[in-house]
């Protein structure tokens, strides 16, 4: 997110400060593609209906990306429409990122984001353009799986623990 403008909006009604980007992205940084950290994609069905499916995520190079198999409905619904939103606990905050998830063909981009999966305890390799492994979640399809960067355009956070607060940054 080099370069980007980011506009903070305090939504909280108690007086408490707004949450800080940064700490969001710490705990994104920290704390995806863990086992213990549920992510859920949501994107749009094709006849304008909701999909949401349970996904193992990563923050790298200050983007979330994610794995699928080409069949999926995930991957179909955004081949249609890239539009989604990821939804995510994390220790304190509980994040809502919004803005459009496209396919990375890139192969040193990929070999990148297969190495902080392995990283993380999944055995992630690149062949091709895409991602291979001895498994998988049961949500990803079988292999090999298409990555996907997400381009944020919106997040916002409520914190659940004290002292608490709620925001929502946009980013240009």
């Amino acid at each position: 997110m080099t370069n980007t403008t980011i506009e903070t909006r305090n939504l909280d009604q108690y007086g408490n400060a707004a949450l800080r980007w940064s700490q969001a992205q710490e705990l994104l940084a920290t704390e995806s593609a863990s086992k213990d950290v549920p992510f859920f994609l949501n994107t749009v069905r094709p006849d304008g209906r909701p999909h949401s499916a349970g996904i193992g995520a990563v923050w790298f190079s200050d983007a979330l990306h994610f794995v699928s198999g080409p069949g999926t409905r995930k991957s179909r619904n955004l081949a249609e429409n890239p539009a989604c939103t990821v939804s995510v606990r994390l220790t304190g905050m509980d994040l809502v990122l919004e803005g459009d998830a496209r396919r990375i063909t890139d192969e040193s981009t990929l070999d990148r984001v297969a190495a902080r999966y392995r990283e993380s305890g999944w055995p992630a390799q690149r062949e091709g353009q895409a991602f291979t492994a001895p498994y998988t979640a049961p949500s990803g399809g079988p292999p090999p799986w298409y990555v996907y960067r997400v381009s944020l355009r919106a997040a916002h956070a409520v914190a659940t623990v004290e002292p608490g607060g709620a925001t929502r940054w946009t980013f240009s």
